[in-house]
C-alpha cells in the first residue's frame, strides 16, 4: 500500500483513499502471513471501528497528526482492556488496566493500533527463539530469525503488516532485528521516552523506540511518544525541541569509526566490505571520517549481561504466582507455589538470566561483580562520551553477521550473547542510536549499519541518517 506516513497522509488528503481501506488491507495481509507469526493478537474489530471514527473525524477537519497510520505494538506495551503478556506463559491471561504512556500518545494523534507483537520472552533474547508463544519467522527468508527481542515488531514492518511498529531497546532488540529485517530501528536517547506502562527487563537500559520503513517516520513517532511524564521519574525534565527532517541536507559532519569494530575478525566478510566502502563514500562526500580505537570493547559484553541480570533478577521477582499471571496447578503450599510457578511460568532463558543477576547480587558476590560491572559501565561512557565530545558521530555494524538459521545458536548462550556486541554500548551510556538498512549479501539476506550520538541528539542523527539514505550511500 504505502510506505511512509506523508505518503499515507496524502492519500488520504486526496481522497484516495479511507483509513477502513487501509485497515482492510493491513488486516488481509496480516491474514495472508499468519505464518510468521509475527502478531500474537490482532485488533480486528477494534481497529475497524477506530478507522470508521477517524475518517468521520478527518471529515470534519479535526482528526490527528496519525489519521490512518496503522501501528503494531511489541507484547511488553500495555493497551488498556488488551492482553499483554511479554510473550510469556507466566502473564498468560494477563489484562492491562491502563495504557502505557507511549501507546495514549499514539492513540491521542489517531494512530490505529492493529495488534500486539511477538517477542523473546520479557524482551530477553536476540534471535525471537526465546517466546513461550512460538518463534516469528524472517520474512526475508523463513527459515532464519527475524533478531530479538523484537523480532515481531521488525517482521511485521518489513512485511508490510503495519505501516510502523514500537520495539523496545535494551542491548540492541529495536536495531539488531531492524537490520535482520532490512528496516530502520532508532534507540532513543534514555530519558527521551517514557517507560510507564513498559513492562520491565532491566530498568536503567529498557527504551521504547520506533521500527519504520524510513528515517523520516521513526522522527514522526519519536515526536509524538517522546517527551516529558510525569508518571516515568527518569524522563529528561526540560522540553525538548521537535525533531524535523531537513530534506536537502548536505551539512559536512564530522564521523568517528570503531576500528575494534569494522575490523574484527568476528565480522561477516561482506559487512565489512560494505561499512569500508560507506566510510570511502562518506569521505567522498566531503565529511570528515577517521578510524578511532575503542579498547574496552571486550568489555561490554560481560558489563551488559551482569547488570541487565542483575535488574532483571529484582524486576522479576513480582511474578510469583500469587499476585497475577500463571500459578501453578501442582502447587500443595506456599512454597511450593512460588517454586512451581515460577519454574513453570518462566522459559529457560529468563530462568537463566533471573539465576545470573541474584547471584551477581548475592552477598559475598556484589563487589566482584555487581560493582566492578557499575565502574566498567563508567568507563564505558566516558570513553564514549570523549568520543562524541570529538566527533558528530560514531559509525559501526549493527550485528556482526546476517539472519542465522533457526536453532544455530540456541544451545551456546554466549555465542547468542555476542550478537549483542556492537549494539549494548549505547544502552550503557544511555545515548541514542539508528539502525539502517545498508544493503544485502548475494544471499539477498540484509544488513544493517550502525549510527551513534551524544545524549538528546536525536535530530543530527535523523538528519544525518536521512542525507544518507537519501544519496544511496547505505543502499
Amino acid at each position: 500500500m504505502f510506505l511512509s506516513i506523508k505518503e499515507t497522509r496524502e492519500a488520504i488528503k486526496k481522497n484516495e483513499v479511507s483509513c477502513e481501506k487501509l485497515v482492510q488491507h493491513y488486516l488481509g495481509k496480516i491474514e495472508a502471513n499468519k505464518h510468521l507469526n509475527a502478531f500474537l493478537e490482532v485488533f480486528s474489530q477494534d481497529a475497524i471501528e477506530d478507522a470508521i471514527r477517524i475518517d468521520k473525524k478527518i471529515k470534519e477537519g479535526n482528526a490527528g497528526s496519525l489519521a490512518g497510520v496503522v501501528v503494531g505494538i511489541k507484547d511488553n506495551l500495555c493497551y488498556k482492556g488488551k492482553k499483554v503478556s511479554a510473550s510469556s506463559k507466566i502473564l498468560e491471561g494477563f489484562t492491562s488496566i491502563y495504557h502505557a504512556t507511549v501507546v495514549e500518545r499514539l492513540l491521542q494523534e489517531d494512530a490505529i493500533i492493529i495488534g500486539r507483537l511477538n517477542c523473546d520472552e520479557f524482551a530477553m533474547g536476540s534471535s525471537n527463539e526465546n517466546s513461550a508463544l512460538g518463534n516469528v519467522l524472517n520474512p526475508v527468508d523463513n527459515s532464519r530469525v527475524p533478531g530479538g527481542s523484537s523480532g515481531g515488531s521488525a517482521a511485521a514492518v518489513a512485511a508490510g503488516l503495519c505501516l510502523v511498529a514500537l520495539g523496545t531497546d535494551t542491548g540492541g532488540s529495536i536495531r539488531q532485528p531492524a537490520s535482520f529485517c532490512g528496516v530502520v530501528g532508532l534507540k532513543p536517547t534514555y530519558g527521551l521516552v517514557s517507560r510507564y506502562g513498559c513492562i520491565a527487563y532491566a530498568s536503567s537500559f529498557d527504551q521504547i523506540g520506533p521500527l519504520a520503513n524510513n528515517v523520516e517516520d521513526c522522527a514522526i513517532i519519536t515526536n509524538i511518544i517522546g517527551g516529558f511524564d510525569e508518571y516515568d521519574s527518569t524522563m529528561v525534565q526540560q522540553k525538548l525541541p521537535e525533531l524535523s527532517i531537513e530534506k536537502h541536507n548536505n551539512k559536512k559532519y564530522k564521523i568517528a569509526w570503531l576500528k575494534e569494530t569494522v575490523m574484527n575478525d568476528g565480522l561477516d566478510a561482506e559487512i565489512k566490505e560494505k561499512a569500508l566502502k560507506t566510510i570511502e563514500q562518506l569521505k567522498a562526500e566531503g565529511h570528515t571520517v577517521e578510524a578511532v580505537e575503542f579498547p574496552l570493547l571486550d568489555y561490554l559484553i560481560p558489563t551488559y549481561y551482569i547488570l541487565t541480570t542483575a535488574e532483571a533478577s529484582s524486576n522479576l521477582s513480582r511474578y510469583d504466582g500469587i499476585h497475577y499471571g500463571y500459578r501453578s496447578p501442582n502447587a500443595t503450599d506456599l512454597e511450593s507455589n512460588y517454586k512451581l510457578s515460577r519454574s513453570e511460568g518462566f522459559g529457560k532463558e529468563v530462568q537463566r538470566r533471573i539465576m545470573l543477576g541474584t547471584f551477581v547480587l548475592s552477598s559475598g558476590y556484589y563487589d566482584a561483580y555487581y560493582s566492578k560491572a557499575q565502574k566498567a559501565r563508567r568507563m564505558i561512557r566516558n570513553a564514549t562520551k570523549k568520543i562524541l565530545a570529538e566527533y558528530d558521530f560514531i559509525l559501526l555494524p549493527t550485528t556482526p553477521d546476517v539472519a542465522f538459521k533457526f536453532g544455530e545458536n540456541s544451545n551456546d548462550p554466549i555465542q547468542m550473547y555476542l550478537e549483542d556486541i556492537f549494539t549494548v554500548q549505547a544502552n550503557l551510556c544511555g545515548i541514542p542510536s539508528i539502525s539502517l538498512p545498508i544493503g544485502k549479501n548475494k544471499e539477498g539476506l540484509p544488513f544493517g549499519i550502525q549510527l551513534m550520538a551524544d545524549s538528546f541528539k536525536e535530530n543530527e542523527l535523523l538528519n544525518f541518517s536521512e542525507q544518507l539514505m537519501n544519496k544511496s550511500l547505505v543502499r
